[in-house]
């Protein structure tokens, strides 16, 4: 069960009385997009729909419901001075007490969101594939990690679907299409046996490995060996993260690489438009 779950789970135990607060349509510019919504009971939020004072007002007005101390089921607000925010656009927001057949729906919208989320499989669970690993469940993403090496996966939170596998490069063609593939394992020749099978794909949003310029000549000198296009090579991104920031440490990389992963992710979405 994934972080979302569970702290929503969570949520919902502890507060039996909730009003969902849907945003239901966007004008201009805004915090948050059309589709986010945020949970309110008496004492406690799950989620946000961009906070400052938009939220105050839609927390304000969920608790007037829950205290049947009145409360509107819709609110139209400007995102201008009156409400003290210079967004400039408008939000439409929905108010839902959440009885049993809301919560139902309200599992199935989530588990959709989660079936719908974009993939991130990273090879290598050491020092950098933690890192990465670490930052990337902080973002709507589902992320996998592959290990021959199972006291690695142990070392892996759980919010992390971990696979052990001696030979990691057969699991590359299973991989969902518009997914990235992040390549950090402990063996080199291992990276270029995964990055090769990548490769042989044209349907990943990112491929990218850890190394440098060195490490990037030696694989395109494998790749020639292989009677391989070198015009597949320029598709792999190695370094991953970067060279504007000159910082090797794991938890740098992975932020730079989590960055480029987004960024490849947008940029396939509006491939697919």
């Amino acid at each position: 069960m994934n972080f979302l779950q569970d702290s929503l789970e969570g949520f919902l135990a502890r507060e039996h009385r909730v009003v969902i607060v849907d945003v239901t349509a966007v004008k201009g510019s805004a915090p948050r997009d059309e589709g986010t919504f945020m949970l309110v009971g008496p004492t406690e939020i799950h989620g946000t729909i961009g906070g400052g004072q938009l939220e105050y007002v839609a927390i304000e007005n969920a608790r007037k419901m829950l205290g049947s101390a009145g409360g509107e089921a819709k609110l139209d607000i400007p995102l201008g001075p009156d409400i003290g925010q210079c967004c400039g656009g408008r939000v439409e927001l929905t108010f839902t007490f959440a009885d049993e057949a809301a919560r139902q729906a309200l599992d199935q919208r989530i588990a959709t969101d989660e079936r719908q989320k974009p993939q991130v499989w990273v090879f290598g669970g050491g020092h950098v594939g933690r890192a990465l690993a670490e930052s990337l469940t902080l973002l709507p993403l589902k992320v996998f990690v592959v290990e021959t090496r199972e006291s690695e996966l142990d070392r892996l939170t759980s919010e992390v679907h971990h696979r052990l596998n001696a030979m990691p490069e057969s699991l590359i063609a299973d991989i969902p299409a518009g997914s990235a593939v992040v390549i950090v394992t402990h063996d080199h020749a291992l990276d270029f046996l995964i990055a090769r099978e990548a490769l042989a794909r044209t349907d990943l949003a990112y491929i990218g490995m850890v190394g440098s310029k060195s490490k990037r000549g030696t694989f395109l000198h494998y790749l020639d060996e292989q009677g391989v296009d070198r015009a597949e090579a320029e598709r792999l991104v190695l370094p991953i993260g970067g060279t504007a920031v000159d910082d090797k440490r794991p938890e740098v990389i992975a932020a730079m690489t989590a960055a480029e992963v987004l960024l490849a992710f947008a940029a396939w979405k509006s491939k697919m438009l």
